[in-house]
């Protein structure tokens, strides 16, 4: 499954929320530092559960590729963390299958809701396999930003299809089955049994600016900082490329 990965402003700004709401979970009596059990469903090579694994939680990466999961495991070897990291391989809407109800603190779902066949399903799959007041990450592909992102580019047919077309697809050849924004992503969460505490948007101006400017040393910091405070910004969410919501079970 997707990740947000490329340029080190976006990919910072994402990390920043994942540390938040893990923090979260650990509440009060662990100061943030207390060992919780994450699923990272489609976690694909693992580059995200290994940071979460770095800071001394046990990691289940969920994901339908056996050569992601080959390619995993020698990432956790490498890193000295194989003994809290786990892979088992199989689509997120076969959660219940594979991992018992109730056994995560936290659930990450990253990049997955956009190419399941069934994103309501994967969602009431995910709050099974929660603790009660376990949480959700959920990271979805937003439309708006894909429309502005074709026009930009001058692909003016595409950008048109992408607005007009009710799952916000480019073409019959996107790579994504559906993109969303923020009312239809709150609104898949919530009938899933979610309560969403917060929406963050990611990747505003990244993708925006051209690639050697956003990876020239001068200007890292810079974008780093705009797209921080663009993160929370209701004026400028529906801009992002990506949102990331916080949720409850």
């Amino acid at each position: 499954m997707a990740k947000e990965r490329g340029r080190p402003a976006t990919s910072t700004v994402l990390w920043d929320g994942v540390r938040r709401l893990l923090a979260d979970a650990a509440g009060p009596a662990g100061g943030g530092g207390a060992a919780l059990s994450v699923v990272d469903l489609g976690g694909g090579t693992g580059g995200l559960a290994v940071r979460v694994a770095a800071l001394g939680h046990d990691v289940v990466v969920v994901d339908p590729s056996p050569d992601a999961l080959a390619a995993l495991e020698r990432r956790t070897a490498e890193a000295g963390l194989a003994g809290r990291v786990r892979s088992v391989q199989g689509d997120a809407t076969e959660l219940a299958d594979l991992l018992p109800a109730g056994s995560a603190d936290v659930l990450l779902c990253h990049g997955v809701l956009e190419v399941v066949d069934d994103p309501a399903a994967a969602l009431r799959a995910a709050r099974e396999t929660l603790r009660p007041g376990g949480l959700l990450s959920l990271l979805v592909a937003q439309w708006p930003a894909t429309v502005l992102a074709r026009v930009l580019a001058g692909q003016l047919p595409q950008a048109l299809h992408a607005l007009s077309g009710p799952e916000h697809r480019w073409s019959g050849t996107d790579p994504l089955h559906r993109r969303f924004d923020r009312a239809s992503a709150t609104q898949l969460a919530e009938a899933a049994g979610f309560t969403v505490t917060a929406v963050e948007g990611t990747r505003t101006f990244s993708d925006l600016v051209p690639a050697a400017r956003a990876e020239a040393e001068q200007d890292v910091a810079l974008l780093r900082e705009l797209e921080a405070r663009a993160a929370r910004s209701p004026e400028l969410l529906a801009l992002a490329a990506h949102l990331h919501l916080h949720a409850r079970r």
